[in-house]
């Protein structure tokens, strides 16, 4: 039972996002749309990106250096360890999945709060492609717009990590920046990106079907956000191992 429902769910998830690109209109139609919806995805988490990186960066050193006392290694290597972590997985994953909570909630909650008040009908009614108009922006936004939050988030992390370290002692700015150079893999960037741009996708089209999907009243709005979250957030776990099984 529980199968069929998750296949069933599934293939109206496809079918929502064939309906997306199949017989759009015209391109200009969509562009302020996709502009708002970056912005309010991108210049809108912006601030809890920082704050996040800032305090990530600085625990990560902390700790790491906590657990390389021995004299046997050297300091550098907590700036290897702390750029490659925060580049290949506290950038695109942790970033991600705090983010989904945010992003996910908001575009359920507003696709949600237009199925039940009919307005999606109404578009329907005119002719309008509704899930081009309305889902294919979101789509668009979170996929671009995510790794270069990711990408930010990486480097405040780094940055702040470089920083933390001089501030308390642990290892000096270049020793830090030895460790990150020595043993920087560039991959780790190329996979990093990849990630998040999955993670994006995931945390847009996922919370838009359920929002867009939404049946009842308000009581029901609230619900499919939740579920929007939890679901994005799971997604992003489940696709963060096949990528890592795949990639590396």
């Amino acid at each position: 039972m529980i199968s069929y429902r998750f296949f069933s769910q599934f293939g109206q998830y496809l079918f929502l996002l064939k309906k997306c690109f199949v017989n759009p209109d015209k391109p200009s139609i969509y562009w302020r749309e996709v502009m708002r919806q970056m912005v309010e995805i991108g210049v809108g988490s912006l601030t809890i990106v920082v704050i996040f990186s800032v305090f990530l960066g600085a625990v990560l050193t902390v700790q790491t250096a906590y657990q390389f006392t021995t004299p046997l290694l050297s300091k550098s290597i907590i700036g290897s360890i702390v750029t490659n972590t925060s580049i290949i997985e506290m950038a695109p994953s942790v970033t991600c999945l705090i983010l989904a909570g945010k992003i996910g909630s908001s575009i359920a909650s507003e696709l949600g709060t237009m199925r039940i008040s009919e307005q999606i009908d109404a578009l329907e009614m005119m002719g309008v492609n509704s899930a081009a108009y309305l889902v294919l922006p979101k789509i668009l936004a979170g996929t671009i717009m995510v790794p270069l939050l990711a990408i930010v988030a990486g480097f405040l992390q780094i940055y702040m990590g470089m920083l933390v370290g001089k501030w308390s002692g642990v290892l000096t700015q270049e020793e830090f920046m030895q460790g990150s150079i020595q043993y920087f893999i560039p991959f780790t960037v190329t996979f990093g990106i990849i990630k998040a741009t999955t993670f994006g996708f995931i945390m847009s089209s996922v919370p838009a079907y359920l929002g867009y999907y939404t049946t009842g009243g308000s009581l029901e709005v609230g619900k499919s956000a939740t579920r929007a979250v939890a679901a994005s957030c799971i997604f992003i776990l489940i696709f963060d191992y096949i990528l890592a099984e795949i990639l590396i």
